[in-house]
């Protein structure tokens, strides 16, 4: 049932409770005038035939007679008929008139004559009959309706609203699990459905709140690890560094050598961190400017093209001419670190003699790359959490290959601030690893 605003409900109410009584009072009267009409009009008109006969025929002077009176007295009474007599100066001698019988106006009047002289008047009035049904039935009907109305405001007013009460008391207490009874009292309805929306809210926010917490603390872990395992080498080449200076100087090169690439590994987490905790405030931290999507991928893939071929990986870019792609506003700084990100990942994923493919199009609502190489492929069970900071399943968080774990999380964080994505899969071709990304056409 459509919800109504509380003020038609109530002018429903009250013209429920005006009019059904009167309604049901006039269904007896309805019963009487048209069923049983004819009988009753035919008892009523003898009844008043017999007191008019009884008048007519009695001397004026004998109106005053005290048994006469009480004779026609017990007519009257019995038949409901009210009569009044008066005399020739229309002063009243005898009056009896029952509680039934309608006085607004005479039913019928007689004069009686002498001699051209009137001597007295008779007025006769026929009885109305009223139902005593009617006002009973009149009386349970406008109780009904009260209690009826009574019943609905509080099943669609009080109940909702005592549940609502319930609903922030238990919110209070942090239960966020409630039901709240439908209502068609249209404002009521709207505060259930703020309710509603109020608890999916907290519900959500606590929901962020542990998944942020249970990733804070696996991110504070992570460092610890990826931490510890550097400084302990880096603290042991220092120690045996110094005891070589002493005793084999011959060696002190090679510790040199340890102690720079872990220093690097470090220099490398960090950096990452530092971007990584960046990409969290991506509003505050990016500076959109007009960038030519083509442009931005031939330099990187330029720049990565030795890189490759010092590795023995060839590393191919298909795309159009890069006047052919549409500038969009973006970072170009950002951007470049995405890519190079997946470029950084593909490389140290693909074995020498294998291939890397950079393809870049166009869409009509966003610019589409893909990185494809031939390496491994990703396992289909770390698929779903390849783009999480520090999962362990992921074979790019080994130090020894150069990967801290942040790289494509970074990337996707980038990308996703410029209204696009970033999406990982297997290659059906070549097996390898394929990252999809675009940048949406909103930013053009």
């Amino acid at each position: 049932m459509k919800a109504l605003r509380i003020r038609v409900w109530m002018t429903i109410g009250m013209l429920i409770v005006l009019l059904l009584p009167r309604l049901i009072y006039e269904i007896p009267n309805i019963f009487d005038r048209y069923v049983l009409e004819n009988s009753n009009h035919s008892k009523q008109q003898a009844a008043l035939q017999a007191v008019i006969q009884k008048v007519s025929n009695t001397k004026v002077t004998d109106w005053h007679d005290p048994v006469w009176q009480a004779s026609l007295g017990k007519m009257t009474a019995s038949s409901q008929v009210g009569v009044v007599l008066l005399d020739s100066l229309d002063r009243e001698i005898y009056h009896s008139i029952s509680s039934e019988a309608n006085t607004a106006s005479a039913y019928r009047q007689i004069s009686i004559v002498e001699h051209g002289k009137i001597l007295g008047n008779a007025l006769f009035y026929a009885p109305e009959k009223k139902s005593g049904l009617a006002t009973v039935l009149a009386l349970i009907a406008g109780l009904s309706a009260i209690l009826f109305i009574g019943w609905q405001m509080g099943r669609v007013v009080v109940k909702p609203l005592e549940a609502m009460r319930v609903a922030a008391r238990r919110i209070a207490s942090g239960d966020l699990d409630f039901h709240l009874p439908q209502s068609t009292v249209l404002e009521v309805a709207d505060v259930r459905s703020a309710f509603e929306a109020m608890g999916k809210g907290l519900r959500e926010s606590l929901l962020r709140q542990s998944e942020m917490e249970e990733e804070r603390r696996f991110f504070i872990s992570s460092i610890a690890h990826d931490l510890r395992t550097p400084l302990f080498v880096l603290r042991g080449s220092i120690m045996r560094l110094e005891r070589s200076v002493a005793d084999t100087p011959g060696n002190a090169a090679k510790y040199v050598a340890i102690c720079t690439k872990k220093a690097d590994q470090l220099e490398r987490l960090v950096s990452d961190l530092f971007s990584y905790s960046r990409m969290a405030y991506m509003e505050q931290i990016l500076h959109p400017e007009p960038v030519n999507i083509g442009e931005l991928f031939s330099d990187i893939v330029a720049d990565y093209i030795p890189v490759a071929k010092e590795k023995g990986t060839e590393l191919m870019y298909e795309a159009p001419a890069p006047a052919g792609c549409r500038n969009l506003q973006g970072d170009a700084h950002l951007l470049s670190r995405a890519i190079s990100n997946l470029l950084d990942n593909a490389i140290r994923h693909t074995p020498a003699g294998g291939t890397i493919t950079v393809r870049l199009h166009e869409e009509p609502s966003r610019i589409v790359f893909t990185i494809e190489d031939t390496g491994p492929g990703i396992p289909e069970d770390l698929l779903p959490h390849i783009f999480k900071a520090f999962y362990r399943g992921d074979d790019s968080r080994n130090p020894e290959n150069g990967g801290t774990g942040l790289g494509l999380t970074i990337a996707r964080r980038i990308l996703r601030g410029h209204n696009g994505d970033l999406i990982a899969s297997n290659g059906s071709r070549t097996g390898g690893a394929v990252f999809t990304g675009w940048i949406g056409s909103e930013n053009s």
